[in-house]
C-alpha cells in the first residue's frame, strides 16, 4: 500500500476546489493532509471527518485567519517548507502554490491543477483595476506579482504530472506552464442536485457577488425585459451595486441555504450564467435539477453545456459579455426552449457525477504510479 499524501492550499471554506479534497479522501481514505493554514470553521469540516491538516508557519501569524489572501508573497516559501518525505505519492489540489512543494525523486507528485494563477497571469490588471489599487499600491502589487509569476512558472515543473480540470485549462497550462497535462472533469453532486416537479416562469443566476461574475450584466438585462422574472441568489461585495442596478421584476435574495438554492434550480425556467469560468459547477448543479443553462460561450462553459441545435441540447450561449447578447440570449431560448428537456440536462450533468470523478481519478493515479516505477 503506497503512503499518500494530500496538499491543498488552504482550509477556509467550503466551495468547489474543497469538494474535490472530499472525492479524493474517499478514494485515498488513508492519505494524511497538508496545508498551508487550517481556518476551517466546524461547521463546515464535516468531509474532513476527524482528521487533523498539518500546516505550516502561515497557521500561526495573528490575524492570518481574516487576511489570508495578503500571506500570497510568504506561500511560495511556506509551501516548500512541507516535510512529505514519508510518502510515496503527493497529490496536490492547486489554484494557487500547492504544486510548488518540494518532492524527491522517489517520490510520485501528481497535481490537480484549476486553473493558474489568474491574478498572477492573465488577469492582473483586472484584479488590480477591481481592487482599487493605483499609485504606489498598485506598483508594489505589481513588483509582488513578477515574483509570484516568476516563482510559478518555476514550480509548475516540479509535479511528475498535471491533470487539469477542464481542456480550457489545459490550454491555460500549455500556455502559461509549457507543460500537457490530462483532462478530469471535478466532481459535481448529482444524488443532491435532483429532478423534481413542474418548472416555473422565472429566471435564476446563483452565485457570489463578484465583479467577474458579471451578474450586473444579467440583472442590466432583465431591467430592459421587465415582463420577465429574475431571481438572484448569493452575496458578496457587489450586492450593493447590484441592487440599484435590479428594477421590480428582479428579487435578489441574498446567500440562501442549499435546500433553498436547489428547490430553485428545480424550479427555474432557465439559469443564467455571464462569468467566463475556469470549469463551473454551478451550471451543471442546475442541469442536474433539469434547468436549461444560458450561458457565456467561452471557458469551462464550453464543455459542460450542450449548446448547439439538435437531441441532448441542454442550452444557449451568447458570445459577448454584454447586455445585449444576454436579451438575444434569453430570446433565443425562449423560441427553442420546446427542444430542451429536462431530462437530456439531468442526463448530460451525470457525465460529471462524484463517482465519475473518483473512478477516472483513482485510475489515473494507479497508471501513473505504475509508468512512474517503471521508469526507475
Amino acid at each position: 500500500m503506497q503512503r499518500i499524501a494530500i496538499v491543498h492550499e488552504w482550509y477556509a471554506t467550503r466551495a468547489g476546489s474543497e469538494r474535490v479534497i472530499e472525492q479524493l479522501l474517499q478514494v485515498f481514505p488513508s492519505a494524511d493532509l497538508y496545508s498551508l493554514f487550517d481556518f476551517m470553521p466546524e461547521s463546515e469540516r464535516g468531509f474532513l471527518g476527524r482528521r487533523q491538516v498539518q500546516t505550516t508557519f502561515l497557521q500561526n501569524i495573528p490575524f492570518m485567519s481574516r487576511n489570508y489572501r495578503l500571506a500570497l508573497p510568504l506561500m511560495p516559501l511556506a509551501i516548500e517548507q512541507l516535510n512529505l518525505s514519508n510518502y510515496d505519492i503527493i497529490i496536490s489540489n492547486c489554484h494557487a502554490v500547492s504544486k510548488g512543494l518540494i518532492s524527491s525523486p522517489e517520490q510520485l507528485h501528481i497535481s490537480y491543477i484549476h486553473t493558474p494563477m489568474r491574478y498572477a497571469w492573465d488577469m492582473q490588471s483586472e484584479y488590480l483595476q477591481v481592487s482599487g489599487m493605483g499609485g504606489l499600491s498598485g506598483f508594489a502589487a505589481r513588483v509582488v506579482l513578477h515574483y509570484i509569476r516568476a516563482w510559478d512558472a518555476l514550480a509548475a515543473d516540479r509535479p511528475d504530472a498535471i491533470v487539469a480540470n477542464s481542456g480550457f485549462i489545459a490550454g491555460r497550462v500549455r500556455k502559461f506552464y509549457r507543460r500537457d497535462s490530462h483532462v478530469i472533469y471535478p466532481p459535481v453532486d448529482t444524488q443532491a442536485f435532483t429532478l423534481a416537479g413542474k418548472r416555473d416562469d422565472f429566471y435564476l443566476t446563483a452565485s457570489r457577488l463578484v465583479p467577474y461574475k458579471r451578474i450586473d450584466l444579467i440583472v442590466r438585462a432583465f431591467a430592459d425585459m421587465p415582463e420577465k422574472r429574475l431571481v438572484v441568489i448569493g452575496d458578496g461585495p457587489e450586492m450593493k451595486r447590484i441592487r440599484k442596478l435590479a428594477g421590480p421584476n428582479v428579487t435578489l435574495q441574498g446567500y440562501q441555504p442549499f435546500e433553498s438554492l436547489r428547490d430553485a434550480m428545480q424550479r427555474c425556467r432557465a439559469f443564467i450564467f455571464a462569468a467566463r469560468e475556469d470549469f463551473g459547477i454551478t451550471p451543471l448543479e442546475a442541469q442536474a435539477c433539469g434547468a436549461p443553462v444560458i450561458a457565456f460561450g467561452e471557458g469551462g462553459a464550453r464543455e459542460t453545456i450542450r449548446g448547439q441545435a439538435g437531441a441532448g441540447r441542454t442550452g444557449v450561449f451568447f458570445h459577448e459579455q454584454t447586455v445585449e447578447a444576454i436579451r438575444a440570449a434569453v430570446v433565443e431560448f425562449e423560441q427553442d426552449s420546446p427542444a430542451i428537456t429536462p431530462q437530456a440536462c439531468r442526463a448530460n450533468a451525470e457525465r460529471f457525477s462524484n463517482a465519475r470523478f473518483r473512478g477516472e481519478f483513482e485510475e489515473y493515479v494507479i497508471r501513473a504510479w505504475d509508468e512512474f516505477k517503471g521508469k526507475g
